[in-house]
Order: C-alpha cells, then sequence, then structure tokens
C-alpha cells in the first residue's frame, strides 16, 4: 500500500482492530532496516477480534485505498502492494473477495500475494506515525503507557492514529471504548485520556 504509516493509520482506526505495528516483510534479508531494506516491504502487521470484524472486511479496505498499478516499481519492492497471509484459512478468503470483486468489475489488482515467512517490526519512531506528531497525545498516553511498547501494542493508540490521520472522531473513539471488554476504571482512564489530549 505504498508507505506504511497511513495504512497504519488506516486500519487502526477500524472498529475490531485490536493492536497494529508497521515493519518489514515479504523479503529474505534478515534484520532489514528502514536505511536498510533489502528485498523487504514496508508493511502492517494488523491483530483483529474476527467477532467484530472479518478478514474479508478487512481485505476490502485493502483493496479500497491504494491502486497496486500506481505504486508498484516505485522504489523498487520498498512500496510494493504486497499482502500476506497466515495460513490456507486466509489464502481462501483472499480468493473469495478477489473472485468477488472481479465480479464487481474491480479486476484484478497487482499484488504480489505470498505467505507470511518472516516479519521485522520497524524502528520505534515509524510506529504511530501520525499520533507522534502530536507531542500532547504521546505525553497523555504514557501516563497510561509507561513503554513505548504498551503505548504501540494499545488499541486507543491504534485509533488514536487514525484520528490524527483525519480517519476517525474523537466522537467516535470514545463511543466504541464503552463497548471494549475493560474494567470500569480502566475504561474511565482511556476515556479521560483521550477527551484531555490538545490536539
Amino acid at each position: 500500500m505504498g508507505c506504511f504509516w497511513s495504512p497504519e493509520a488506516l486500519f487502526g482506526h477500524m472498529p475490531g482492530v485490536i493492536r497494529t505495528r508497521v515493519g518489514y516483510g515479504g523479503g529474505t534479508t534478515s534484520d532489514p532496516t528502514y536505511r536498510n531494506m533489502g528485498d523487504h516491504t514496508e508493511t502492517v502487521e494488523v491483530v483483529y477480534d474476527p467477532g467484530v470484524i472479518s478478514f474479508s472486511d478487512m481485505l476490502n479496505a485493502f483493496w479500497d485505498n491504494h491502486n497496486p498499478f500506481n505504486i508498484n516499481d516505485y522504489k523498487g519492492r520498498q512500496y510494493l502492494s504486497l499482502l500476506l497471509y497466515r495460513g490456507d484459512g486466509q489464502l481462501k478468503a483472499i480468493h473469495q473477495v478477489l473472485a468477488r470483486r472481479g465480479e464487481q468489475g474491480k479486476g484484478r489488482p497487482d499484488t504480489e500475494i505470498a505467505p507470511l515467512t518472516a516479519w521485522y517490526p520497524a524502528e520505534d519512531r515509524h510506529q504511530k506515525y501520525y499520533l507522534k506528531r502530536h507531542p500532547d497525545a504521546i505525553e497523555q498516553l504514557s501516563r497510561l503507557y509507561p513503554t513505548h511498547e504498551e503505548l504501540v501494542s494499545s488499541t486507543l493508540a491504534a485509533r488514536l492514529n487514525g484520528l490524527a490521520k483525519g480517519y476517525t472522531s474523537l466522537e467516535r473513539i470514545q463511543k466504541e471504548i464503552h463497548t471494549w471488554p475493560l474494567a470500569e476504571e480502566e475504561r474511565s482512564l482511556q476515556l479521560e485520556t483521550a477527551k484531555r489530549i490538545k490536539w
């Protein structure tokens, strides 16, 4: 989908997505970095609740939000349209979604589809990129999530990263927090934190 910052915000704002991380996948080079990616592609890891959002819904979001023909071959494999799947169930769903899209006249996208073999998280500065452009948001969130890993792995940070990019609204996030399986004290803390941020 091109640069991984926007896709992380796109998937992060979606109800049912539990957490997101950006990283490098699809290649064979060991221990890639942003400055030395080798044959890997910028990718987004999405952990989701299938009881709230389906894999098919995410596949449609994937293809509806980029044009593979425009990004392929730009910067080599770095910005490739790439879909990495885990297991036969996901591969079957991919083929079903592609068949439906074909019936709708959307054509076959020029996307490389491959099994996930290895995935490497990107450097800290790339995680929740849009959220980190708002220092007060990070300051408020660090009270709830004292380590960078806790912040990056939180559902709240995923939603607020989507908000920072303009994909959702604070009202929608607050309404959704009421549906999360949280203890009442934790729910209150998350609601208060989200409300207190100065954008």
